[in-house]
């Protein structure tokens, strides 16, 4: 091992300039052609005065270049959570300068006349990361380069042994700390070779492994959940000597898959980008977590967990958003989180932020986001309060292409797996008697109501309400009517109709006739229907008019008592 900061030094460039440090397809670059690409770097980064950089380089090998380049011109290196425009742009004041892949001097491996060149770096040097905060807007996190120096130090003294001369290889980004710290600075520190690919999928795994020949994968829980069923998976030899998983806790039949294939369940981190590494876990040796070396943990009064560590910029304890419960043996289980910050896909995204960010379009008036449970993959569904101008774009342009706008208004500001997948539309959000809205009564918009449609949408214009409605599959009604060719009957949507009416004009509660009735189609399950009830005031009566795939199939009067 080699500290991070005496990564230029001259004793480095004396004492191990074969390191490996990228493979490159074929090709190995080694610490020496690390050093010169870093030495070419520097010289641009000194056409900057300005002191903050973030670093928005896809390609990891020259990320890593650039990063220890600006460590090396006594910069400070910003690490957006990604690069698209609008999350930069929130970001303008946070840093005075930008590096790109486009940015770069082209790449010349021969070049090494200023390999021996040292560089001195200060081990204290300061890194900025942003993630989700609680609420709001993205968080900055500074670090310092000694705190992953004694973070790459902890995971050499817990797994060095078992990876040995392995290449790593990652289906991970670097500009977060998961990446940054397994995909770049531990292998650095190691002596250990990265792979310079950007992504990896299964298919890919085989050829990479018969390149590099020993290999050890980083990987989340959504990509390595789905990587058992691939073809050719479970022959790839050799097996890699460990798979890495971080960003959310790994499925137990994912953990078990893996353990009957290769032997061992992928080895889980815990931890975040506040505290880094926290704990670990390989499911077949048991579901709980264990401290890594050097870290304390306790659990607070509220069951919040609170971590002691080398990775902490400072000596104190530190209380995480995480609840917890301890086992005998000291290990403990998580138990969900005490604040609204979701990890997707393996990226954290505080759902305020979502909601803040959704807010400021102009077709929604409020926006609440809520995790959904019961879904093949984690998900957050959004519901939506909408403005006017919402309401008429749901009605003229339907409620699908309404939630591709929103979510295209999104995708400036956060990654696409972060993205709401579900949406409802409403003309107010739950609130309730108190003015609060409970999580409950958001999540409740996702299931069917106690009259058995699912409402997926609904706008108001004067005296006329309009729904998108589903049926579900499961629908009682459908229960002999009729064997072979269930068909939802007329009189469920009679009172669907009169429900819904008499939900916003209380007057409607009473139904005293229904007139004018027609049935032009049958509806079958999974149906969705859009409903459009109008209401006469001074006639006492609703004209209802039920339409399924663009043509009318139901239609009649609700005719209510006077003094309903």
């Amino acid at each position: 091992m080699i500290a991070l900061h005496d990564l230029l030094s001259a004793d480095a460039a004396l004492t191990a300039p074969g390191a490996p440090v990228c493979r490159d397809g074929a090709v190995l670059l080694d610490r020496a052609a690390f050093r010169a690409r870093v030495a070419a770097l520097i010289e641009l980064v000194r056409t900057h005065d300005a002191p903050r950089c973030a670093l928005c380089i896809d390609d990891p090998f020259e990320f890593a270049c650039a990063l220890f380049a600006l460590f090396a011109c006594g910069k400070e290196p910003v690490i957006p959570a990604n690069a698209t425009p609008g999350y930069l742009a929130d970001l303008a004041d946070a840093y005075d300068f930008l590096l790109t892949d486009a940015d770069l001097p082209a790449f010349v491996p021969a070049t090494r006349a200023a390999a021996h060149i040292a560089h001195p770096i200060d081990p204290h040097a300061p890194l900025t990361l942003y993630t989700s905060g609680s609420s709001g807007m993205p968080k900055p996190i500074r670090k310092t380069l000694a705190q992953f120096n004694a973070e790459v130090h902890t995971l050499e003294q817990q797994w060095g042994a078992l990876l040995g001369d392995a290449t790593m290889l990652a289906s991970v980004p670097h500009h977060h700390i998961y990446g940054l710290l397994f995909r770049v600075l531990w292998p650095l520190a190691a002596g250990r070779a990265f792979d310079r690919a950007i992504g990896i999928e299964p298919l890919q795994l085989q050829a990479r492994i018969a390149q590099c020949g020993a290999t050890a994968i980083v990987s989340t829980p959504a990509q390595l959940s789905r990587w058992p069923a691939s073809p050719g998976f479970a022959a790839l030899a050799p097996a890699p000597r460990a798979f890495f998983s971080s960003g959310g806790p790994l499925a137990a039949d994912a953990a078990q898959a893996y353990a009957a294939l290769h032997h061992a369940a992928p080895l889980e981190i815990y931890g975040s980008t506040e505290t880094g590494g926290i704990a670990w876990r390989r499911q077949d040796l048991g579901d709980a977590w264990q401290p890594v070396a050097g870290a304390e943990v306790q659990r607070d009064d509220d069951g919040a967990l609170r971590v002691r560590s080398p990775h902490l910029d400072h000596d104190g304890w530190h209380r995480t958003g995480d609840r917890i419960a301890f086992d005998a043996d000291g290990r403990f289980r998580l138990q969900g989180r005490l604040d609204r910050v979701l990890k997707l896909g393996g990226k954290r995204v505080s759902l305020p932020e979502l909601e803040a960010r959704l807010a400021l379009h102009r077709y929604v008036a409020q926006a609440a986001l809520v995790p959904l449970e019961g879904v093949s993959r984690e998900r957050v569904g959004a519901v939506v309060a909408l403005t006017e101008a919402g309401g008429a774009a749901l009605r003229d342009e339907g409620r699908v292409a309404l939630a591709k706008t929103l979510r295209r208004h999104l995708a400036d500001y956060f990654d696409a797996v972060v993205l709401p997948r579900h949406w409802r539309f409403r003309v107010s959000l739950p609130f309730d008697a108190r003015g609060k809205l409970p999580a409950s009564a958001v999540a409740a918009a996702f299931a069917p109501r106690a009259e058995g449609m699912e409402v997926l949408a609904e706008t108001s214009v004067d005296d006329t309400l309009h729904y998108v409605l589903r049926v579900p599959q499961s629908l009682q009604h459908f229960a002999g009517h009729f064997p072979g060719l269930p068909i939802l009957p007329g009189v469920v949507q009679i009172d669907w109709a009169a429900r819904l009416a008499a939900g916003h004009w209380p007057r409607v509660r009473e139904v005293a006739s229904v007139d004018r009735l027609k049935f032009m189609a049958p509806v079958s399950p999974g149906a969705v229907l859009e409903l459009t009830l109008a209401y006469d005031a001074a006639r006492r009566r609703v004209q209802f008019a039920y339409r399924l795939d663009g043509r009318e199939c139901a239609s009649g009067l609700l005719v209510h008592r006077e003094d309903a």
